[in-house]
């Protein structure tokens, strides 16, 4: 990373890279294999398409059952919500064409602008009701339910927990142009949690006749965002997105289309782009290093935390010493270093750094804890601890991760760190593809995940409520009423409303976390990208929707 400190402080950073000379090719094998898709619209030389190369299926495209960053990417490129993220991470109304807030920042009424459906059906007020109804229904099963009481919606965590019906969500269409959404706290990130894709509207019609395929196949999809997806099914290695005419915006919009193709392994991504197949992809590890002096790579710096999650229901993991020793087995520098060489820094946390600013105006690492980061001389005082609890003297724990380049190589290297610091623990390993290493977790059927969280709004509480009791994203089962107490008055209670102690709150409820071994934090991510000198103006942010098209453009 040339500038740390300078990219962690930018939330979102466009590329203008039109101009660029082309960059020497740097020593890389040459191949004549073309691997972009067959194409109608990519064959037309005159079409701007953006050829993209991504590591991990494309999981959903449902915006109450998407949990993914790319699901979030490409569910953004085809959908708006009342609100959108600009290029300096900025909220800017959307669908929206006005809005009216109470005094008491508890009522906000929009104004829906003019827009359409991709079938030419209007956007309304009712899209944004029956959206977020759905979200919070129980029988919708959406493990991004939470983010509504997240929000602030009156009334959402108990028709989240089972107690009221979704009729009495805070949310309600006047009529076809006005929405009205009630708060029970005012929610000072409210606007930029508008720009996610959990708030996105669902066309009610259309979702009714699609009934069980709806968001499974492009035919079963609509768009009123700056594209529309054309040709896509659930597990396919190659999807398309072409320029939404029926944008109220098309007229900016200077791409004819969006080309993905899932190639996990670099090098393979790597002859593509070469080749000229593929005008952005993302590298790791040797392959950085080939790199990092041509014009066409650039850093960036993303707001996600790797990292280890105990199952505790797992016999063993339960044992608070067994943690410990597993949490500060494995040499952290080495992983960004000598494995990632992306510009990912390791963590000693569980809240990233330059996430959020607090009321004193610094950022939150800058005034919170410091925490224990690989000691393997501790962590094997703290195995022998364990096998005296648990009164055993070896363990076998299986590691699960998804099975892109990188996920594997940190694995790998994991593995080899823990068994040979802490003799008679073995880990074995096992690879998943993205959508099922995630599905998995979520059941809890798994001894030891390797998982990523990235935050979906700037603040502590996107990671840290994470780990209360019965949140679907604690995939290790941890329970502690102190740290529920903590984390509910922070967010909904009486600290609220008083920033100072808030904050403080907040570093009080990390330091449980990291203090139980609750998750064994492992790096904050960082993208080494490629991307074609003839290509400008994408947009990259570290919270929320991490990557936007709409302002792109290709010479």
């Amino acid at each position: 990373m040339r500038n740390v400190k300078l990219a962690f402080a930018i939330f979102s950073i466009i590329f203008l890279i039109a101009g660029c000379s082309k960059s020497a090719t740097p020593n890389t094998p040459a191949t004549t294999e073309n691997t972009t898709p067959s194409n109608n619209t990519t064959s037309d030389t005159k079409a701007k398409v953006l050829n993209l190369g991504k590591d991990v299926e494309l999981a959903s495209m449902d915006s109450a059952i998407a949990t993914d960053g790319l699901s979030f990417e490409v569910i953004a490129a085809t959908i708006e919500g009342l609100y959108t993220i600009d290029a300096d991470g900025v909220p800017q109304l959307a669908i929206a064409e006005k809005v009216d807030l109470s005094d008491d920042g508890t009522k906000y009424t929009f104004t829906i602008r003019d827009a359409k459906w991709s079938n030419g059906t209007p956007v309304t007020a009712n899209d944004f009701e029956f959206a977020w109804k759905r979200l919070v229904n129980p029988e919708t099963a959406s493990e991004y339910s939470f983010i509504m009481g997240v929000a602030g919606v009156k009334n959402a965590d108990a028709i989240v927990a089972g107690e009221k019906g979704i009729e009495e969500l805070g949310v309600k269409a006047v009529d076809e142009k006005t929405l009205v959404v009630e708060l029970d706290r005012p929610v000072a990130f409210f606007n930029s949690l508008m720009a996610f894709p959990s708030f996105y509207p669902i066309n009610e019609a259309f979702y009714n006749e699609k009934g069980a395929e709806y968001a499974l196949t492009s035919d079963a999809l609509l768009a009123n965002g700056p594209f529309k997806m054309k040709t896509w099914e659930v597990g396919g290695t190659t999807f398309y997105l072409e320029k939404n005419p029926d944008y109220f915006a098309a007229d900016s919009i200077k791409l004819d289309g969006l080309n993905y193709q899932v190639i996990k392994d670099t090098q393979q991504s790597i002859l593509a782009y070469e080749n000229g197949d593929l005008d952005y992809i993302m590298l790791s590890g040797e392959q950085i290093v080939n790199y990092q002096d041509s014009p066409e790579y650039h850093n960036i710096v993303a707001g996600y935390l790797w990292y280890l999650s105990p199952n505790q229901k797992v016999a063993g993991l339960e044992n608070l010493n067994l943690r410990k020793a597993l949490s500060l087995a494995y040499d952290k520098e080495a992983i960004v270093n000598d494995i990632l060489k992306d510009g990912s820094i390791k963590a000693d946390f569980a809240v990233p750094t330059l996430l959020a600013t607090g009321p004193d105006g610094k950022d939150y690492r800058e005034t919170a804890e410091t925490y224990p980061s690989t000691n393997k001389e501790e962590a094997l005082k703290y195995w022998e601890k364990a096998k005296a609890d648990l009164g055993i003297s070896s363990i076998n724990l299986e590691l699960l991760f998804e099975d892109t380049e990188s996920a594997t190589l940190v694995a790998q290297f994991i593995q080899s760190e823990v068994e040979s610091t802490l003799p008679g623990v073995t880990f074995t390993l096992k690879s998943q593809p993205k959508k099922n290493r995630v599905e998995l977790m979520q059941q809890g059927d798994y001894e030891v995940g390797l998982t990523r969280w990235g935050p979906d709004y700037a603040d502590p509480m996107t990671y840290l409520d994470m780990w209360t009791t019965g949140s679907p994203n604690n995939y290790g089962a941890w329970e502690n009423k102190e740290y529920d107490e903590l984390v509910n008055r922070a967010s909904k209670g009486d600290l609220a409303s008083k920033p100072e102690e808030r904050w403080e709150a907040l570093k009080k409820a990390e330091g449980i976390v990291m203090d139980q071994a609750v998750i064994f934090p492992v790096y904050q991510k960082g993208n080494a990208v490629l991307i074609k000198p003839e290509v400008s103006g994408i947009e990259f942010h570290s919270v929320g929707v991490n990557i936007f098209y709409k302002s792109a453009d290709k010479q």
